[in-house]
């Protein structure tokens, strides 16, 4: 069971608060519990800010199994109030209380052959955050706590004081993601880039390939308030679907994110990609009607196709270091324009599903210890 440790899990209390998913008919109580015994290789983190993901969205609308109760939420970042032994970031620094940090969306062993094949982040013994069935060790295992205790083999990157707390709070999903994908399709300056979604993956793929020196940008999306927001974010063409062939034509698709999931848009990648071109498959996350291709026309056009899923640590080390240097820091901030306590967990989800902006946050300003009712009773948006 828990226990506190007062030398290294010290704060301003021994108890933390969280909000404790418990399935869609149950829903989400705030519940107390003590801060734990910080075994050798963990981390207790006292949380700054937590975004609501899509897939967070998923699991409340019962369409995502997840083993219960749990702690949801994965996008966080937060400052180490405790550490259990030593501990250091992925690139040997050392870490210290107070430093603030954020962290891989799941574990590594780092021995297993997936982990020695360079894909940690799918490691035989994963446990991702958000995900997992709190147990009598790992209760706080989500963002939406006023607490997150790191396990070991989690990858620990630090965060700049001065990076505003929206624009880090996606790195360690959205942008992290984004990062990783570009970094399996071997995305240069050199090429002309189509995004095809542009939500925060879309969009953060079109600032990222605009940071690299990409000169042709072409984003794709059905929702006219989006394709604005990409133009803002750095997209040279912003277009509906009807019109991507023609100027993918005119203006090249070496490689193309696919972050929607949308099974016509993913057939639509394979129809336009350029000769040599490169693929990254990242919306696609959920089962989906399946797509059909004639073989000997990708053999002989020379086409890459790569499915990306998650990330490993350097990719999230990229993705702090992008978020700092890019010039678009306020436009992403501006896409979490919603925050709100612990305490209005299902209003802030309400929000979320309602797709008022692409992330609404929860600020960890302070709680209370008050139950919150389930359960919900509106489809999961996308």
């Amino acid at each position: 069971m828990f226990s506190t440790q007062p030398d290294t899990t010290r704060t301003t209390t021994d108890r933390a608060t969280a909000a404790v998913w418990s399935g869609p008919e149950k829903g989400f109580s705030i519940t107390t519990v003590p801060l734990p015994t910080l075994l050798p290789g963990e981390v207790l983190v006292e949380t700054e800010l937590a975004t609501i993901c899509g897939s967070d969205l998923h699991t409340i609308g019962g369409d995502r199994p997840t083993p219960l109760p749990t702690v949801l939420g994965h996008e966080a970042i937060g400052h180490i109030v405790g550490i259990g032994g030593q501990a250091a970031t992925s690139d040997g620094g050392t870490l210290s209380i107070g430093d603030r940090i954020t962290w891989t969306i799941g574990t590594s062993c780092g021995t297993c052959r997936r982990c020695r094949r360079g894909i940690p982040q799918k490691c035989l013994t994963v446990r991702k955050y958000g995900h997992e069935a709190m147990d009598d060790h790992w209760k706080l295992n989500g963002g939406f706590g006023s607490h997150v205790h790191l396990v070991a083999g989690t990858g620990l990157v630090r965060l700049p004081r001065d990076l505003p707390a929206p624009v880090a709070t996606p790195a360690n999903c959205a942008t992290a993601t984004v990062t990783c994908a570009a970094r399996r399709v071997e995305l240069t300056a050199a090429d002309s880039v189509v995004v095809i979604g542009c939500g925060m993956l879309g969009l953060t793929a079109v600032a990222y390939a605009r940071e690299l020196g990409v000169e042709s940008v072409i984003a794709c999306d059905v929702d006219p308030t989006r394709r604005d927001l990409a133009r803002q974010f750095g997209a040279t063409a912003a277009l509906p679907p009807e019109q991507l062939a023609d100027a993918a034509t005119e203006l090249g698709a070496d490689v193309i994110f696919e972050v929607s999931g949308n099974s016509r848009a993913v057939q639509s990648a394979f129809e336009i990609v350029d000769m040599g071109g490169r693929i990254a498959l990242v919306g696609s996350v959920s089962p989906a009607p399946e797509v059909s291709f004639e073989p000997s026309g990708y053999v002989k056009n020379l086409t890459t196709v790569v499915g990306s899923h998650n990330y490993r640590v350097d990719d999230l080390t990229e993705a702090v270091d992008f978020l700092r240097r890019t010039d678009k820091q306020q436009l992403f901030a501006d896409l979490i324009p919603d925050s709100l306590p612990l305490t209005e967990i299902v209003a802030a989800v309400d929000l979320a599903r309602n797709g008022v902006a692409p992330r609404v946050a929860i600020d960890f300003g302070g709680t209370a210890q008050t139950d919150v009712p389930g359960p919900f009773d509106q489809p999961a948006s996308q």
